[in-house]
């Protein structure tokens, strides 16, 4: 079959759904792809790329008369009335708002895959359109926000004075809120960030950044992916904290985007106490904003001076890079639909990933999905405990701490004595092996513990030239004629093998995220 791949009609959006990388990988799932003449030109992708990878560069028409046509944004109406029973859109539809479009598309009798629909799966991660757009805007604002903002980022000692560093609030630790986090971080910002959910304090702080805890709004998040609803008094709490943080800060990034609504989090009150020349870059925009004074689309500067950036196309900002994560996006998606590379898709219903992005098929709507099944064993029915007298259980609880503490001092005691006896009657040398031992695991382990999170899988492979002074070692031993000594070297050598080897992979696999050739 053949994929088309029109030009986006949306003005000023210059993503294209395929770039020459992927084409050539769709071709290798076997279908034909026809790419409008200059999809791609606003994206920095020439027709010429496209042919060179096996693409058929020809006009609209063509494109969109294709069994498969992808698009990045939703077709616009005179493109839906014009497709065929039984073509293939895979598309961001934004279904839960455009019902219209939904009810257009199974009128025609297409059969609709909505990008921006894919259940929060982990099997479904690599075709998360939303996850990959969030994570450019996130980038992206932090490069708008220091375009904006009148000072440098980083600290700068000189000569003539130092300049203190830009201090950065972020609200949300989500996808795009982690990639601001990032961006900040590595132009050497003060980084400090928000979040409800208490288990992002973690991968905040791993990043570089300060988590900002409110341990009496902090919440897990409800069975759907999404942190739950703020109860009144916990509203009232961050409410609080964000006046203190934006108060403080010289850029602020919200993120806070919930089914396609912002909330609102920052108050003009708010903006109103920040000092001139902040920004505040507001990535719910299209959601209408979670600052009270963005204008989806525009800049606007407060009467104090204080910059809210309301952009709404921050990810075609960066088209070239976009539209090749994206395409990436959609080959994933075509992957899972011809499993056997033969050219032509099956849309399986039964497969929890497809049926949750799938708004439309053979003539009917099939929005909203049902809810996707986390496992199929069913859970343990609790089992009723009797009940048992508050006191009676604290008495319970008392006596088996004792018993714990005594049984722990015992063996401590014995531990000791036991190691006493044994330094006593060892000679001079491993007394002295041992003790160097012993400092090295307590030097070992202040100096591990006071190395920040982000830097843990390059010191990881720094350990490569322990494991390789133990490996040589090893080597030394293992034609020992004792065949205790041979076979404690035999694991010694095979053990730090492994250590090495794993240890430059998992490196190399991490500089490989830096390179800019890949």
């Amino acid at each position: 079959m053949r994929i088309g791949v029109p030009a986006e009609t949306r003005p000023g959006e210059r993503l294209v759904a395929a770039t020459p990388a992927t084409v050539a990988q769709l071709r290798k799932l076997g279908y034909e792809v026809v790419v409008e003449a200059g999809a791609g030109a606003r994206a920095s992708y020439p027709d010429s790329a496209y042919a060179d990878e096996g693409a058929t560069v020809a006009d609209a028409d063509e494109a969109w008369a294709c069994e498969v046509v992808t698009t990045v944004g939703a077709p616009p109406a005179e493109r839906v009335d014009g497709l065929a029973a039984g073509t293939l859109l895979v598309s961001m539809l934004a279904p839960a708002q455009d019902h219209d479009l939904v009810q257009r598309l199974a009128g025609r009798g297409v059969t609709a895959l909505a990008l921006d629909a894919v259940p929060r799966i982990s099997r479904a991660q690599s075709i998360d359109v939303l996850s990959t757009l969030s994570n450019v805007a996130g980038y992206r604002a932090v490069i708008e926000a220091a375009q904006e903002y009148g000072g440098m980022f980083t600290g700068q000692v000189t000569a003539a004075g130092k300049t203190a560093p830009a201090t950065v609030f972020v609200i949300g630790a989500g996808v795009a809120g982690l990639a601001a986090i990032g961006a900040a971080v590595s132009l050497g910002a003060q980084v400090r960030a928000f979040d409800v959910r208490p288990e992002v304090g973690e991968q905040i702080e791993s990043m570089g950044a300060t988590f900002v805890r409110l341990e009496a709004a902090q919440q897990e998040v409800s069975a759907d992916g999404y942190a739950a609803a703020l109860t009144e008094d916990q509203a009232r709490l961050t409410a609080e904290l964000y006046a203190q943080e934006t108060a403080r800060a010289d850029v602020v990034v919200t993120t806070a985007l919930v089914r396609g609504t912002a909330p609102r989090t920052i108050t003009a009150a708010m903006v109103a106490a920040m000092r001139p020349g902040s920004v505040v870059v507001d990535l719910a925009a299209s959601g209408g904003g979670n600052c009270e004074l963005t204008v989806p689309g525009e800049r606007v500067l407060t009467d104090n001076g204080v910059a809210v950036l309301g952009w709404t196309d921050l990810t075609s900002r960066m088209p070239r890079h976009t539209s090749q994560l994206f395409g990436t996006n959609v080959v994933h998606l075509m992957a899972l639909l011809t499993p056997e590379k033969d050219g032509t898709p099956r849309v399986d219903l039964e497969d929890p990933v497809q049926r949750g992005m799938t708004v439309a098929h053979a003539g009917e709507v099939l929005w909203p999905p049902p809810p996707v099944a986390v496992s199929a064993a069913a859970a343990p029915a609790a089992q009723a405990e009797p009940a048992v007298d508050p006191e009676e259980r604290a008495r319970r609880e008392e006596a088996a701490a004792v018993v714990r503490r005594r049984r722990r001092t015992a063996l401590s005691g014995l531990g000791a004595v036991a190691a006493l006896l044994a330094l006593t009657f060892s000679p001079s040398d491993t007394v002295a092996h041992l003790t160097v031992l012993a400092l090295a695991v307590i030097v070992g382990f202040y100096v591990i513990s006071s190395v920040a999170h982000a830097l843990h899988t390059p010191l990881m492979s720094q350990t490569n030239a322990i494991s390789g002074i133990i490996l040589v070692g090893a080597l030394l031993q293992i034609g020992s004629a004792d065949p205790v000594v041979a076979t404690v070297a035999f694991v010694a050598a095979a053990v730090a093998s492994i250590n090495i080897f794993g240890g430059f992979l998992v490196t190399y696999r991490m500089l490989g995220m830096f390179r800019k050739d890949v």
